[in-house]
């Protein structure tokens, strides 16, 4: 507005009318409080960085838009899956990261899924069963699985054996984390 009127003015010959020095310290306090406010966006941008790669969908397909090749950080969680006497060749030592996932494990993507699956909030997703309830008197054979590492932030130690009907359980419920020993555990 004050630009119309300067040019409205000049073209009249006379010059344009003094602005307001009230509106001075506005202007200064408007952009300080600009400046101030983009900052923090990108500040806060900054710290909410390795969220989006939780939203990011992973649909296999290549990228059109040329990307530079940055080696892969897993600043996310990672679980060490230490499997013993599972036979046939289900037996070592495999590294899971997942957001982003990789890793030595054979299958990260669904093994990071079925963690993801069974997380609970207030829960312990590799708690042990539950002591004292009513488990069948099955034997699932000789098979242990040791897994360590962060999860959601929080420290994992965890053991798993097949010794009993709930214990058998809680080990298929974490397939593919640990092998799918199915019905020929025991053999």
């Amino acid at each position: 507005m004050s630009q119309v009127i300067s040019y409205i003015a000049r073209r009249a010959g006379r010059q344009a009318p003094p602005r307001p020095e009230s509106r001075r310290p506005r202007l200064a306090l408007r952009r300080l409080l600009v400046t101030a406010a983009s900052s923090l966006t990108a500040v806060a941008s900054l710290a909410a960085g390795p969220s989006t790669a939780y939203a990011a969908p992973a649909t296999g397909a290549p990228s059109t838009t040329p990307v530079a090749q940055v080696p892969v950080r897993h600043s996310g969680d990672h679980l060490t899956v230490t499997v013993r006497n599972a036979g046939k060749g289900r037996d070592g030592t495999f590294e899971l990261y997942c957001h982003p996932g990789g890793g030595s494990h054979s299958d990260p993507e669904g093994a990071c899924a079925v963690v993801e699956r069974n997380t609970r909030w207030g829960q312990d997703v590799f708690a042990p069963a539950a002591r004292g309830g009513a488990c069948t008197m099955q034997y699932g054979g000789p098979a242990t699985a040791r897994v360590t590492g962060t999860w959601a932030g929080r420290p994992v130690d965890a053991t798993y054996d097949r010794r009993d009907g709930c214990a058998i359980s809680r080990w298929d419920r974490m397939v593919p984390l640990l092998p799918d020993l199915g019905s020929t555990a025991s053999s």
